[in-house]
């Protein structure tokens, strides 16, 4: 018990201190080759609540690929930890290694594959031109299906490497689904991407994916699934790092290098540690955020064109409101924060 704790809580704090060590350099290589978007996503829209809470300024000159701190900082833990039971090979040294084929070689490559996949749309929204470095819906109809193609791959990893096969249904026993293990992973891997764009406010998405990742730590753990519980922890801890520098005023944003390669591994964990069904309770904050966009859109396509919220992303709302963003951003953080305690507890009881 006392070494399954050190293996988490040790990984999770050189993580932590691997992000601060590596994020001025980072930062200067940022700004020195202006690695910011050069055109604001939201440009035609001009109603009052809108110019209210949007700063385009801030957002042409702040750069949005700081989630490489988060990944570099989580993979040089998890490469160092790899390397020490390697080179150095004895009982404390391999039992610190939490790279394992059956718990985190997934979750791994899950995590440097999609980061990398953001990372290329980031750079195309730096670099590039026309529709592409516009956003436009042409160019985000390939990213789902990119998406689903990454997914996909994954969920058949699952069925014909690992034989995962059901679901658990909390208090309700075991579900079998067989070959549609695939499709239904690639649904909740939509799903749980879809949520990042909670990305909308500095430090919000690091907050509540902090919070979400130390739940499905404890979740592993509690199964002895001690690999998946350090590799959790590692995540939070480079999460946290990133946290530090993205609090107001923000100096990068994640972007979609952080976005989509800690949602499909969030998506991956909660596969791995049985607890799928228990992952909107725990992500509640990434459900509501997506949630209120599709409600959005459907209110006004069935209600001639009126709106539920004044803005969405529903903490686009908030401020709308007159919420103060730091407001906005701490209050998501202490309801991810309860709901996470609560998916952790369902977790374990059922």
């Amino acid at each position: 018990m006392y070494l399954d704790l050190v293996k988490i809580f040790l990984p999770t704090t050189l993580a932590f201190f691997l992000g601060l060590f590596i994020t001025p350099l980072a930062t200067h290589f940022f700004y020195k080759y202006k690695m910011w978007k050069k055109y604001s996503r939201n440009g035609g829209i001009d109603t009052p609540d809108f110019q209210k809470i949007h700063n385009e300024q801030e957002e042409l000159n702040t750069p949005r690929i700081g989630g490489i701190i988060i990944w570099v900082s989580i993979l040089l833990t998890t490469y160092l930890f790899y390397l020490a039971s390697t080179f150095f090979p004895s009982a404390v040294t391999e039992k610190m290694n939490f790279l394992s084929r059956n718990q985190t070689l997934i979750p791994f490559f899950t995590l440097f594959f999609g980061s990398v996949l953001g990372l290329w749309e980031d750079l195309i929204q730096i670099y590039g031109k026309g529709k592409l470095a516009h956003d436009h819906a042409g160019w985000r109809k390939w990213k789902v299906i990119l998406v689903i193609i990454f997914s996909s791959l994954i969920g058949a990893w699952f069925f014909y490497k690992l034989g995962i096969t059901s679901i658990h249904i909390p208090f309700g026993g075991e579900m079998s689904l067989g070959i549609l293990i695939i499709p239904f992973f690639i649904l909740v891997a939509l799903a749980t991407w879809s949520g990042g764009i909670i990305d909308g406010i500095d430090g919000l998405s690091g907050g509540i994916l902090a919070a979400i990742f130390s739940a499905y730590g404890a979740i592993a753990f509690a199964n002895n699934q001690i690999d998946i519980a350090a590799f959790s922890g590692v995540v939070a801890g480079g999460i946290l790092a990133f946290l530090w520098f993205n609090i107001p005023p923000a100096r990068f944003y994640m972007g979609e290098t952080g976005i989509v390669g800690l949602t499909m591994t969030l998506a991956t964990i909660a596969f791995l540690t049985d607890s799928v069904l228990i992952l909107p309770i725990v992500a509640l904050p990434l459900v509501v955020t997506s949630g209120s966009v599709i409600l959005q859109i459907l209110s006004k396509k069935l209600r001639g064109g009126k709106k539920l919220f004044r803005l969405t992303p529903i903490h686009h709302h908030f401020e709308a409101l007159g919420w103060p963003s730091y407001k906005v951003t701490m209050r998501f953080w202490v309801l991810s924060v309860v709901f996470a305690i609560v998916g952790i507890i369902l977790a374990v009881i059922s």
